[in-house]
This record gives structure tokens, C-alpha cells and sequence, in this order.
């Protein structure tokens, strides 16, 4: 579970309403308070329509339905800081090497067939195949590279979001300025308008804020680590299986592959660099 985006998210917006219901004074006289019922000032319907909504159905109208059909599983893949473990991969790489060098690399099929990993699975049938070496190293690094591109469409359609926000805020602001001036009158008549139109024009800005930076922001930066952290270990698996081909020592290889992680992670079994 990943415990830091978690913390992050809900200390941000705790911090954010504790921010909303409290006072403080210190000069001339210290003064705190708390006052619950400041929360509704931040509750508008108008601004929620204007904001989220709009947000919303644009990143719908830019984006295919396939790709906003994975959200949910975006959301899982940052959730989760087990899914790439350098330390695994290399650890089932040098076994591999050891069978490859006592049986041939024709009896890694059985292994490969076991593998979850449909990469992993694919890069072990190549070198069983009898492939050529470059040939190999071309699809798999050709399969990086273009899952490395629909991992940034992904976190692109965040970027977009993101940025689309703040901008129905400031439209938001835009409405609600428009009312009010419309509300205004020489005579008082609609006065009493004249503070939820100025408190829509606020608050949209607000929610378009939060929305971009405490919300979509941060799952884009968060899709990117982790196309960095799945790269790096199909980065090993091919470094890996060329190695296997060519008949190197295990014991190499895995000092080899080793060099890919820093030696805290070595240190730590793989896991995240703190």
C-alpha cells in the first residue's frame, strides 16, 4: 500500500479544513478559535456544477472511452508499491542462467510457461526459439518503448485534467461575477444576491485549485514512477535473457543486473528507495 500518497492526500485536505474553520489572532491579543459551521461557506452547488463537472466531461470529450475505462486500475497501480521488484526479477533471472547452463536453454520453456509476467514470458520464449540476439533485443525493446507511450497518454489524461481545472475555475469566477454585477442596482434592490454571486466567483477558483493540485497532480507524477519502476525491471529481464543466450555465469550475471538498483535498494531487498 502506498502509505505516502495516502498520508499526503488526506493531510493536505485536513490541513486545507482546518484551515477553513480556524482562527487566529496573535497581535494585539492571542486569539484562537474554531468554528464548525465556516465549512458551509466553502459549499457551493453552483461551483461544484461549474468546476468538477465541466473538468470532468472535457477530459471525457479529449481522451477514448478505453482509456477512461482504466482509471480505476490507475488508481490500484498507484495504490500499490509492490508491483515492480528489481531484486525478484534478477533473483529469477540468475536461477534461470543456472538451468541454462546445466540443460540448455531449451529446457527454460517449462519456466517460461509459469511466468505471470507476459513480458518475461515472451523475452524466455525468444532465447528458447533460438532467435538472434539482436533480433531479440529489438522487440523487447521496441515493447518498452511503446508501453512506456500509453503509460504517458495515461498519465497525460491527468496532465489534462489538471490543467482544465483551474481554468473552469477562473470561468466559474467569471459567472459568478457576471450575476453579481447583474444583481447590482443603484436603488439596493438584489443586494441580497450580491454575496452568492461574489461567493461562486471564489469559490470556483478554489475547488479548480484543489482539484489540479491536490487531486489530479499528483496521480500523473505517481503513473510516471511507476513507468519508470516497470521499465526499469524489463530493462533487466532483457539485459537478463541476453546474457542467458550468450551462456554468462550466474554469479556475473546477477553482479551484472545489480548494477541497475543503488545500493540502498541492493541493501533493502529491492524495495523503495526512501
Amino acid at each position: 500500500m502506498n502509505l505516502n500518497y495516502i498520508i499526503g492526500l488526506l493531510g493536505a485536505f485536513g490541513v486545507f479544513l482546518f484551515g477553513c474553520i480556524t482562527t487566529l489572532k496573535i497581535y494585539p491579543k492571542f486569539e484562537f478559535g474554531v468554528t464548525i459551521g465556516n465549512l458551509w461557506n466553502f459549499f457551493d452547488a453552483a461551483s461544484i456544477f461549474i468546476t468538477i463537472g465541466c473538468t470532468l466531461f472535457i477530459v471525457m470529450a479529449s481522451f477514448p472511452g478505453s482509456m477512461l475505462k482504466n482509471m480505476p486500475k490507475h488508481f490500484k497501480i498507484i495504490l500499490n508499491n509492490k508491483l515492480f521488484d528489481p531484486k525478484s526479477y534478477i533473483d529469477q533471472l540468475v536461477e534461470l542462467a543456472q538451468i541454462a547452463r546445466k540443460n540448455g536453454l531449451l529446457s527454460l520453456e517449462e519456466k517460461a510457461n509459469e511466468q505471470s509476467d507476459p513480458f518475461f514470458k515472451q523475452a524466455i520464449m525468444l532465447i528458447v526459439d533460438a532467435n538472434d540476439q539482436d533480433k531479440v533485443r529489438g522487440i523487447l525493446e521496441n515493447d518498452i518503448e511503446c508501453m512506456s507511450a500509453r503509460h504517458e497518454d495515461a498519465a497525460g489524461m491527468y496532465d489534462k485534467a489538471s490543467s482544465v481545472a483551474p481554468a473552469f475555475g477562473m470561468v466559474g469566477t467569471l459567472v459568478g461575477l457576471i450575476n453579481m454585477l447583474k444583481s447590482m442596482s443603484l436603488d439596493g434592490d438584489g443586494s441580497s444576491s450580491l454575496g452568492d454571486s461574489m461567493g461562486t466567483a471564489l469559490i470556483t477558483t478554489l475547488y479548480g485549485c484543489i482539484l489540479a493540485h491536490m487531486v489530479f497532480g499528483p496521480v500523473a507524477q505517481l503513473l510516471r514512477n511507476r513507468d519508470s519502476e516497470e521499465i526499469l525491471c524489463k530493462q533487466i529481464i532483457v539485459e537478463g535473457v541476453m546474457a542467458i543466450q550468450a551462456g554468462e555465469n550466474p554469479k556475473a550475471l546477477r553482479e551484472r543486473l545489480l548494477t541497475y538498483m543503488s545500493q540502498k535498494q541492493r541493501e533493502m531487498g529491492g524495495g523503495d528507495e526512501k
